[in-house]
């Protein structure tokens, strides 16, 4: 296959210990303040792509649409009040970890899987599976090829600085496949290989082809073949060291789930708050305002995500499913109950 990858004393290490605890604990103390920040600054800095209708995407009048930018909105209204107080900062693979951890933004969601390795050596912290996603492949229609299988001594683009190209190595190793690895840089610059045929095929996540075919028109021209080669479990992250804003940003996930499996959406969470008699819906809704307490929230932080911004069935559909032009399936990502592997903590 040929690729474009371009010996101390007690008292020493006693001193050692307690300087890295020193460090550990100045840093955990620094690194704690993200909600008082976002609340200062007034408004929440979130890391996107900017370039992926459906995920994230910032049309021409300048209006942000997608999964994660609805996370981002989800977010903001249970820290500020309002969906709206959001500062989108695009970023692209290989600079969205840096930009994270250095501070420029507060949260990171943009399109990112979640691997042990970022999980462990990046400084940031995974806060749940947002979408779940899987590597794939597209082709012209005109060339009559229907299977992974028939890439054989063909050129395929994928993107560097993500997970992509090791996917497809390891694919096409495994079948025993002579397959030539064309790197681009970014999802546009995959597309204008694809469409100058200096390429056969782009290898991306099955979301990203969806886009890509979307945005070259004529979409019928285009296959996106049937194999998925890769879990792709797409989540936001935080820095790691700041707990109440991970658990902030954690929640504002599974409740957005929870809501869809309790049926309650941004139509009729006004009744459902008026009328809630269980543990478990009044705990969602927290009637009570312990967990906002818990969180260093205004009370109402959870109806604040729901009728702002709606649960997930809502923020799917409109973005990706029968309401965008991508008519992406719930597939996976449908509740546990329906046949998908969504699936939050209950909200008791």
């Amino acid at each position: 296959m040929r690729h474009h990858f371009p010996r101390l004393v007690a008292p020493r290490l006693m001193g050692a210990l307690a300087l890295s605890l020193a460090l550990t604990g100045a840093l955990t103390s620094a690194d704690a303040a993200t909600l008082d920040d976002v609340k200062a600054r007034g408004t929440l800095r979130c890391g996107v792509n900017g370039e992926l209708p459906g995920l994230s995407f910032k049309d021409a009048q300048g209006a942000w649409s997608g999964l994660d930018v609805d996370f981002c909105r989800a977010v903001a209204a249970a820290a500020l009040g309002k969906a709206d107080k959001v500062e989108f900062v695009p970023l692209n693979n290989s600079d969205r970890f840096d930009a994270l951890r250095q501070g420029e933004v507060d949260l990171l969601s943009r399109n990112t899987t979640w691997t042990l390795s970022r999980d462990l050596d990046l400084g940031m912290a995974f806060v749940g599976i947002l979408y779940h996603d899987g590597q794939g492949f597209m082709v012209p229609r005109a060339t009559n090829l229907l299977s992974v299988q028939e890439l054989g001594r063909k050129r395929v683009c994928a993107i560097e600085d993500s997970t992509s190209p090791a996917n497809a190595e390891a694919f096409f190793t495994r079948n025993r496949m002579q397959v030539e690895l064309v790197l681009v840089k970014d999802a546009n610059a995959s597309k204008a290989a694809y469409q100058a045929g200096k390429c056969d095929a782009i290898t991306a996540d099955h979301s990203q082809l969806h886009a890509l075919r979307l945005e070259m028109g004529e979409s019928h021209l285009n296959r996106i073949l049937p194999e998925v080669i890769s879990k792709e479990p797409l989540s936001p992250a935080v820095r790691q060291g700041d707990q109440t804003w991970f658990d902030l940003v954690r929640w504002t996930l599974f409740l957005i789930i929870d809501a869809e499996e309790a049926g309650i959406d941004s139509k009729n969470v006004d009744s459902a708050r008026a009328m809630a008699k269980t543990a478990e819906v009044r705990g969602l809704l927290d009637l009570d305002g312990k967990t906002a307490g818990m969180l260093g929230l205004t009370p109402g932080w959870s109806y604040r995500i729901i009728s702002q911004v709606g649960n997930y069935a809502e923020v799917f559909e409109r973005n990706l499913g029968d309401q965008s032009p991508l008519k992406i399936k719930r597939g996976l990502n449908a509740l546990w109950r329906d046949g998908g592997i969504l699936y939050a903590p209950p909200a008791r």
